[in-house]
């Protein structure tokens, strides 16, 4: 029986020193400014005044990729965050007039009903408060939150690096999937070991999803986890069992129709597991270019700005091109190619989300971007998709890769968006160029929501299921 621990919330209180690092390839942190939401399009929501605060730029800020926290008392509108900062900063309710999210919303297609599993070591100590903050400044619903905690965790420590970076990764993605879907429910599984690099910290994130998956729990996962394939044991030396002893999780996924997504990274060329694997669905990073009511100044490119960061993607060295890529084989070759699929990931375009756990030199709103946000705001579309669908989707990516033919071939319904410009090179790696159609800078591009959503949810398997023939991976 798995036993759910409500997280107790601590009064905000003097914060502990500043950190500054980089979560590699999963949690990208860049401090800014931005403005406050007004109502959103979805069902129940009231109109709210705009509030703002004064924009007054800090000579001692850099903007850059990494975990730079300001602790706003209130957020700024992307024009103040431009003026001053020289960056975009973007709410809710930009992202769902960009994303075309609030034709679904005012068809009561908001997520409800559905799960969005968040897979994370450590967890946030202040995850509720924050989330109930982040709500009420853009008026959302607080949604169903759960916590599962496996194993034995020590209290919260503001002075522990690693502590504060899980914290962060925590609010990332749970205040970005609610973001898009606000009416879905979130089980946040937390696990007492840090992921680092290898096999250290996966067997504990996979139990617990299995666990959860065991007990019925969850409909889409999300994990801001990932490593190089490389850094598992023997796998540079052609033995891959270290890596294939873990997969039996996404084997599960799959035979229980659950769907998975991972991040492919933050630099470039870059084949990190388990965004490789066949029965993940690898989510990247792109660019919007929005202004303060979210309408786009011009089309969506590669995320690459020039902040240290860029989207990532690459092809596996340990898992063959699996048979819904055999379209795209003249861009991936004989193997496992990503991402798939991308969503904002963008330094300067980053999202709002707020923070009080401590250790970070105070309290407030900070803006959060990288690919760990693109992927927890594609899980709320795979939410929505689900409850479209009436049931879950389970492994999106033969459904997704038959949209992107059709897009190919012009078909204006797939709700894809195809991203053609810009490349992946960047701190210091070659990385990949987006062209039309399918590639390694942005797989299929992005997403019009208000069409793709209906068009995933109703792009069926063939008689038997995607794997009716043995096809496995």
């Amino acid at each position: 029986m798995i036993k759910f621990v409500p997280k107790s919330v601590p009064k905000a209180g003097a914060a502990g020193s500043p950190a500054r690092a980089r979560r590699r390839g999963a949690v990208c942190l860049a401090a800014a400014l931005g403005l406050v939401a007004s109502a959103l399009a979805i069902p129940g929501a009231s109109a709210a005044p705009v509030k703002t605060v004064a924009a007054a730029a800090d000579p001692a800020v850099t903007i850059g990729y990494g975990p730079n926290f300001l602790h706003l008392p209130a957020p700024l509108s992307t024009s103040g965050c431009l003026a001053n900062y020289g960056v975009r900063c973007y709410t809710p309710a930009q992202l769902h007039t960009a994303y075309n999210l609030n034709p679904l919303f005012r068809r009561g297609i908001d997520g409800r009903g559905r799960t969005i599993v968040v897979v994370v070591p450590f967890g946030s100590p202040t995850v509720e408060h924050d989330l109930h903050v982040f709500d009420k400044q853009f008026n959302l619903p607080d949604p169903e939150l759960q916590i599962v905690r496996f194993g034995d965790f020590p209290p919260y420590d503001p002075t522990d690096f690693t502590r504060i970076e899980w914290a962060a990764g925590t609010s990332l993605a749970v205040q970005n999937a609610h973001a898009i879907a606000p009416g879905a429910k979130i089980v946040i599984a937390e696990t007492a070991v840090s992921e680092t690099e290898g096999v250290t910290g996966f067997p504990e994130l996979l139990h617990a999803e299995e666990v959860l998956m065991k007990a019925g729990v969850g409909d889409v996962i999300a994990q801001i986890e990932a490593t190089g394939e490389s850094t598992f044991p023997g796998v540079a030396e052609g033995d891959f069992a270290s890596l294939l002893a873990l997969r039996h999780t996404y084997e599960m996924a799959a035979a229980r129709h659950v769907t998975v997504l991972a991040v492919p990274g933050n630099h470039g060329k870059a084949a990190n597991w388990p965004s490789t694997d066949p029965l993940v669905t690898s989510v990247g990073g792109s660019q919007l270019y929005l202004d303060d009511s979210g309408k786009a100044l011009r089309p969506a490119t590669t995320w690459n700005d020039g902040y240290g960061g860029s989207g990532g993607g690459g092809v596996s060295t340990v898992f063959a091109r699996p048979f819904y890529q055999a379209g795209v084989a003249d861009v991936v070759g004989s193997h496992r190619g990503g991402p798939d699929i991308t969503m904002t990931a963008a330094v300067d375009g980053g999202g709002w989300i707020y923070t009080s756990f401590g250790g970070t030199g105070g309290i407030g709103w900070n803006l959060f971007n990288g690919t760990g946000q693109a992927m927890s705001m594609f899980a709320g579309i795979v939410a929505l998709a689900d409850q479209v669908a009436g049931h879950r989707l389970g492994l999106i990516n033969p459904a997704l890769y038959r949209l992107g033919e059709l897009a190919q071939r012009g078909n204006p319904r797939t709700g894809l968006v195809d991203i053609t410009e810009g490349n992946t090179t960047a701190d210091g790696r070659v990385g990949f160029q987006a062209t039309p159609g399918f590639d390694l800078a942005t797989g299929w591009g992005t997403v019009d929501a208000a069409r793709f959503v209906p068009a995933l949810a109703h792009s069926h398997p063939p008689k038997g299921g995607w794997f009716a023939r043995g096809r496995d991976s």
